[in-house]
């Protein structure tokens, strides 16, 4: 078995803040010389124990705006703190270094980096979840799933574009 060396991480969440707000997904697409998997970590799955299960021996984690949201939002709904245990790349600074400005859909529209699904934002993440939980609706959760997967799978896209380093 190959050893995971980069994970790219994107959550899905309720809200902008941890305060009235929980974590819905947890997204990650683990990476190395043999290829890469994706893991979902979803509603209560989303624990400490699982995420550092499922981030397992990675060295990096790679995120777009990570350092101030996704992995703050994970430290405070679930006292993991990503950043003591590995290093972490925000792939964000990398595009502000080349002048690419924006939300990660913005910096994907500029390089042409490819999405399948189309008018889903994350706004429409909240609500897709909200229409699974609250009306037990699968259809929806399978394509807020499917959005995270592409949010994850296109950060290791981006991070190829820009040529970024751990």
């Amino acid at each position: 078995m190959a050893v995971v060396t980069d994970a790219y991480l994107d959550i899905e969440t309720t809200g902008l803040s941890p305060s009235g707000s929980k974590i819905t997904v947890v997204g990650l697409y683990l990476s190395d010389a043999a290829g890469g998997s994706l893991v979902q970590l979803v509603g209560d799955e989303v624990t400490e124990s699982s995420i550092l299960e499922a981030i397992g021996n990675a060295s990096n984690i790679f995120t777009y705006n990570g350092s101030r949201f996704d992995l703050p939002f994970i430290r405070a709904c679930t006292g993991v703190d990503l950043c003591r245990s590995h290093q972490h790349h925000d792939l964000m600074f990398d595009c502000w270094g080349r002048g690419l400005y924006g939300g990660f859909k913005a910096v994907e529209q500029r390089l042409g980096i490819e999405r399948k699904l189309k008018g889903i934002d994350g706004l429409e993440a909240v609500r897709l979840w909200w229409r699974y939980e609250n009306d037990g609706d699968e259809k929806a959760l399978r394509r807020l799933l499917k959005y995270n997967a592409e949010d994850v799978i296109n950060l290791k896209t981006l991070r190829e574009r820009l040529g970024s380093k751990a």
